[in-house]
């Protein structure tokens, strides 16, 4: 097995993601690495979707990994998947990035907020992986953050195809519990009263309970009609008028709890979140995987110093937590990169 590769060396790759395409120069070798990247199209369900895989040269096949989305980044060529893009097909990976279904390339039909069918879909892109002979079969995972936290255990627990799971950065409680948490620290950087951090948690609560069904969607509607002209309303990511629970995506998202599907995965795991992310409890979540780690031989939790919830190091958290800078994040925490490599190696998925 290749030896784990260096922090600095993780580092240089990381934040130097143009390299290997740069222009041949006199004073310049070839790239050891050779990617090439490649329109493809897959079929899930009664939607085709449309994605790129980035495919290091090799000599044998290789192992694979399928991204899933987080909420704010649809596309696959979102900055936010771009340092597996660069990093891991040095390491002999390939990656694939999609356009989730109902944006970009992947037609106008989303799901609805219907987790199972997101899964379903990263499902079919791992099966498309299979029939690829350049990738090694037994050796495709999920990488997921966020949202894609979510989608990607869930796609594990449904299907025997997936090698392995990364999650980042996804919260192990309820969709409900996890906005609440997340538009709360969005009013408090953004140096908002108490008295409007209880208008906004009154708000969500109000329209959670609709969607459970234990409280009237005229109360719901009254609560946001409140808090629709005020200034931080951008940050609870609701729209102004509630829909029928019905219909709701939302019900949906509320009534899976994540760590039911995290906890049926048995294939190797691993779970990661930053000590600075505003948007997901991580102490929570810890607390709950830990419940369920005995069960769970092949998982790893690890948490990065320093990183926020889109493993971030750099950025300020008011421009982390401002809805405009949705989907431009990128991931530039050494650490992140360092363990995400270490725990490949140590899987054996990292090429000889």
């Amino acid at each position: 097995m290749r030896p784990a590769v260096t922090l600095y060396a993780l580092a240089a790759l990381l934040f130097s993601p143009n390299a290997a395409n740069a222009a041949d120069a006199p004073w310049s070798a070839k790239a050891t690495t050779r990617v090439t990247a490649e329109d493809r199209r897959f079929t899930s369900g009664d939607a085709e979707l449309a994605g790129t895989l980035y495919m290091p040269r090799s000599g044998k096949p290789v192992a694979a990994i399928v991204v899933t989305h987080s909420a704010s980044s649809p596309l696959g060529s979102a900055s936010l998947y771009d340092h597996l893009k660069t990093a891991l097909p040095a390491l002999g990976i390939a990656v694939f990035t999609y356009d989730r279904r109902g944006s970009g390339r992947s037609g106008t039909k989303d799901a609805g907020g219907n987790f199972t069918t997101l899964a379903d879909d990263a499902i079919a892109a791992v099966q498309s992986l299979k029939a690829d002979p350049r990738i090694d079969p037994a050796r495709i995972g999920t990488w997921g953050l966020s949202q894609g936290g979510w989608i990607s255990p869930l796609a594990a627990s449904r299907s025997p195809y997936i090698a392995f799971v990364i999650s980042v950065s996804a919260p192990v409680v309820t969709a409900d519990v996890q906005m609440i948490f997340s538009s709360t620290n969005h009013l408090r950087a953004n140096g908002y009263s108490q008295a409007d951090i209880d208008q906004m948690v009154a708000t969500r609560k109000a329209v959670d309970d609709y969607m459970r069904g234990t409280a009237g969607k005229d109360a719901a509607q009254r609560m946001i009609d409140g808090a629709k002209t005020r200034p931080w309303f951008k940050y609870l990511y609701m729209g102004e008028t509630v829909r029928d629970r019905e219909v709701s995506g939302w019900r949906k998202e509320i009534e899976n709890d994540p760590l039911t599907n995290l906890a049926a995965v048995t294939v190797p795991m691993l779970v990661l979140y930053g000590t600075n992310d505003a948007v997901v409890p991580v102490a929570s979540s810890v607390e709950r995987l830990k419940a369920v780690a005995p069960r769970m031989p092949k998982l790893k939790v690890h948490v990065v110093a320093g990183a926020d919830h889109a493993m971030q190091v750099s950025a300020d958290e008011k421009v982390s937590l401002d809805p405009k800078y949705d989907g431009t994040e990128r991931a530039d925490s050494p650490e992140y990169l360092a363990v995400l490599a270490s725990w490949l190696a140590a899987q054996g998925f990292i090429a000889n």
